[in-house]
């Protein structure tokens, strides 16, 4: 039925529509991905004013009409994540895992798991620059995938079941395979299989490094597993890595 609720949301991505109204796409706390309309928010004396930023965690009073659009009626700002905004690998890996979410989580039932994880990523992001890096990426977007029930198999021979021999991945498969099943595979080295096993189990901030070739396998192997299971085309992972001693 239509009428307003309260919520809890990260603003995914923010586009300019009329003169002065924005159409957000939202990932909210309880009720999955949702579209609004802020209407007038960019006005000068708007009261909605930069409150509702992309990569923003936002208390929301939504207005639920009978288009498909909800309508902004309040909000408050939870967590700007202002710190990031100003340091351009923080920034470009917010975006990314937000945009990772914006593709891959597009159903408006609520994924509690995927909501914490993307706030713990923005935080991160936001308090500590050192984790803005390729592997630390990486590491959401497993989670990501752990979340939205397309996690790779990495035990064992997704085919077979065998646990001895994995030297392949098959996105068609559904992970890592053995000699006698890599038909359709590509090669994934030892140190790929062990970053995507660490990176799965420890929690973000303890995301393992590894070296350039295995986190282009580790890339390929998530980027695929996501088009072949969820029918989702992600972006790879790239950008600068933070430089040392500087923000």
């Amino acid at each position: 039925m239509p009428g307003a609720y309260k919520t809890e949301a990260v603003v995914l991505r923010s586009i300019r529509f009329g003169e002065a109204d924005r159409v957000l796409h939202l990932y909210t706390q309880d009720r999955g991905r949702v579209g609004a309309m802020a209407k007038g928010v960019r006005r000068v004396r708007s009261r909605l004013g930069g409150r509702l930023e992309p990569l923003s965690r936002v208390r929301l009073v939504l207005h639920e009409g009978r288009g498909e659009l909800c309508t902004v009626s309040q909000a408050d700002t939870v967590c700007a994540h202002a710190a990031l905004r100003d340091r351009r690998a923080s920034l470009e890996r917010a975006s990314q895992a937000c945009e990772a979410v914006l593709r891959l989580l597009d159903s408006s039932e609520p994924n509690r798991p995927a909501y914490n994880l993307l706030c713990n990523e923005l935080s991160l992001l936001d308090t500590h620059p050192e984790l803005a890096t390729r592997a630390q990426a990486l590491a959401f977007r497993l989670k990501l995938l752990l979340a939205a029930g397309f996690a790779p198999e990495l035990a064992s021979c997704a085919a077979c079941g065998d646990s001895e021999h994995l030297g392949a991945f098959s996105p068609s498969a559904g992970g890592v395979v053995c000699a006698g099943c890599e038909a359709g595979s590509f090669p994934l080295d030892e140190e790929t299989h062990r970053f995507l096993v660490t990176a799965l189990i420890r929690p973000l901030a303890e995301a393992p490094e590894a070296a350039e070739r295995a986190l282009s396998q580790a890339d390929r192997a998530i980027a695929e597993t996501a088009e072949y299971h969820a029918h989702v085309r992600l972006r790879r992972v790239t950008g600068r890595e933070p430089a040392a001693g500087r923000p």
